[in-house]
């Protein structure tokens, strides 16, 4: 039973190893890596090695299990527009990533997040930031209005503390902000 059991289990990493190197080939004609739905842990270094000679412009990490992105993604992948990391199990982001000079796009909603991370107000030309649906309490607004290129900043569906939502609410930005209608639950 143990090795029927094994025998599977390494079948499924076969596949999930070929899905991805698919994807890796695919990306080198098309310069757009999908890697969502790969059962992805972390990024794995044969990644890197055979998209070495492409100039990636979007990546999709999303609906894996990722917890972390190494530094080094920001130099392998500096020219990327656009970075889906959703639905993962990420609770921070390295400050490699304001380096992301070309950076559009960045989702990180659905993932585990108690506060925005302030990297994300230090990518240069970041339009859009999806960071819905997290467990972020938090935003430090003096760096969020800063930021020169935001266009909107989703923030719906995170318990923000009360004074929190107000300053966002209330923010005199030049973008938009997406919030959740304020529930008071003091009863």
């Amino acid at each position: 039973m143990f090795a029927t059991a094994f025998g599977e289990l390494v079948k499924g990493m076969a596949h999930e190893v070929v899905r991805v190197i698919g994807r890796c080939d695919e990306a080198a004609e098309t310069q757009h890596l999908d890697l969502s739905e790969c059962e992805l842990m972390q990024i794995p270094d044969a990644v890197y090695h055979l998209m070495r000679h492409t100039e990636l412009k979007t990546c999709d990490l999303s609906s894996n299990v990722i917890k972390k992105i190494p530094p080094k993604f920001a130099v392998k992948f500096s020219l990327i527009t656009d970075l889906n990391l959703s639905h993962n199990q990420m609770s921070k982001l390295p400050d490699e990533l304001a380096d992301l000079g070309s950076l559009k796009r960045l989702d990180i909603s659905h993932n585990s997040f108690i506060v925005l991370p302030p990297v994300v107000f230090k990518m240069p030309k970041l339009e859009e930031l999806r960071a819905n649906n997290n467990e972020i309490i938090e935003i430090d607004t003096d760096q969020m209005i800063t930021s020169n290129s935001l266009e909107v900043v989703d923030m719906r569906n995170n318990p923000l503390t009360r004074s929190c939502y107000m300053r966002l609410k209330n923010a005199k930005v030049n973008f938009r902000i997406e919030l959740s209608e304020w529930v008071d639950d003091d009863w």
